[in-house]
């Protein structure tokens, strides 16, 4: 008997993020001491004044009834306006789709670009559902293997011999999930002139525009490169930026013809987003960043902490990340070797032993096409990591 499933959907892998995250969750709420560095979200809440924002349009009946498509107007302002004001990225509202969280704007952009065969260069390590949802699109995912020694960044050598006549898009991710690596800004714009002399496509994800730390600088692709012309979508969101990874409010900024495209297809899929989500991401748009910057002064102090506790562990090397709020870990010392009784030939299997013997729930370098690597969060209290890496430093110790 074959699948009572579609074979679309039955070749798609779970995200292997979240699955993570709910693996420890689950086994935390059983009473066991696990300590998560899955998640890839803020361990802070959000700021009040937001909530509040949202408390209030719970009572105004107009947020009780459908509302446009393509997001409230007011939304849409906001986001116009605070693309100006943080990347200089000049735009119109009726350039904005409002979408249920960022990764439904990266979905939406690519069954919106894409037609069957079209290939996408995905820098790797890439995030675990870029290729998936290239997939979905009736896309090619082209990982494009980068270099652990120039920090993960993405190469212009690099998307050469990758591209093909096929070519359509690159998906550009700077700050990067998971290795945290910002590309120079020099760099960013030799990338996109790079696109532009080979009609390529670029998605831009700046969701974590905020979280840059030291002499790191991130800038907007679209902006240094002009030369690219209207060939490139920007996705972002609230999530990391103002601790609303729960409120699920996204958007996809693109040329007016591609955004008509999309809007069409958020009518026939989602409708409109949740509008008690979106009043409060007015609230947070048309505030000041203060909350990101009290969350990058400790997501910062934890970046130093944790790499130089993986960087004490022997076996262990990992590259100091420049933004966002992961380290990028290399654990292929680890491997073969024996540690706590058992022998790991994979960082998937290496990841599983941890969470079985000591309790930690990393995620596996299999999840963004780099394996020997393990991507470990920094987004949780400080007490907690230095607990977690502990047990994992005294695992290793004690073979």
């Amino acid at each position: 008997m074959g699948s009572r499933v579609s074979q679309l959907l039955g070749g798609l892998a779970p995200s292997a993020t979240l699955a993570v995250d709910g693996k420890a969750k689950a086994l935390k709420a059983a009473g066991e001491p696990v300590i998560g560095f899955g998640a890839g979200e803020p361990d802070f809440a959000t700021p009040r004044h937001i909530v509040e924002a949202a408390a209030q349009a719970c009572y105004d009946p107009a947020n009780h009834k459908y509302t446009p498509t393509a997001g409230l107007s007011e939304l849409r302002e906001a986001i116009a306006l605070k693309s100006k004001r943080d990347s200089g990225l000049t735009i119109s509202a009726d350039q904005v789709l409002v979408t249920n969280g960022g990764k439904h704007a990266v979905a939406t952009s690519f069954m919106t670009l894409l037609d069957p065969g079209d290939e996408v260069l995905i820098p790797a390590p890439y995030w675990t559902t870029y290729p998936e949802a290239v997939y979905l699109a009736g896309g090619v995912p082209v990982p494009v293997m980068t270099s652990e020694a120039n920090g993960f960044r993405v190469t212009i050598d690099e998307l050469e011999r990758a591209r093909t006549p096929k070519t359509k898009l690159l998906v550009f991710v700077s700050p990067s999930n998971p290795s945290g690596a910002v590309v120079r800004p020099d760099d960013v714009e030799a990338i996109g002139r790079w696109a532009a002399q080979n009609d390529v496509w670029v998605l831009c994800d700046e969701i974590y525009e905020h979280l840059v730390y030291g002499d790191a600088q991130h800038v907007s692709l679209p902006v240094v490169t002009p030369e690219l012309g209207d060939r490139w979508v920007v996705v972002n969101g609230v999530a990391k930026t103002y601790a609303m990874t729960g409120w699920r409010i996204g958007w996809m900024i693109g040329a007016p013809d591609v955004m008509r495209a999309a809007v069409n297809y958020q009518s026939q899929t989602t409708s409109n987003i949740s509008n008690i989500s979106q009043r409060a991401a007015v609230a947070a748009l048309s505030g000041d960043l203060e909350a990101v910057y009290e969350m990058r002064t400790a997501f910062d102090r934890r970046r130093k902490t944790m790499t130089s506790m993986l960087n004490a562990i022997d076996g262990v090397t990992c590259v100091e990340p420049e933004g966002a709020f992961y380290c990028f870990a290399n654990v292929s010392g680890l491997l073969g070797v024996s540690l706590g009784g058992r022998v790991s030939n994979t960082s998937g299997e290496l990841a599983e032993m941890l969470l079985d013997t000591i309790k930690i729930a990393v995620v596996p370098g299999e999840a963004f096409g780099t394996p020997g690597f393990f991507r470990l969060s920094y987004a949780l209290g400080d007490l907690d990591l230095a607990e977690g890496l502990d047990r994992f430093a005294h695992l290793v110790s004690a073979g």
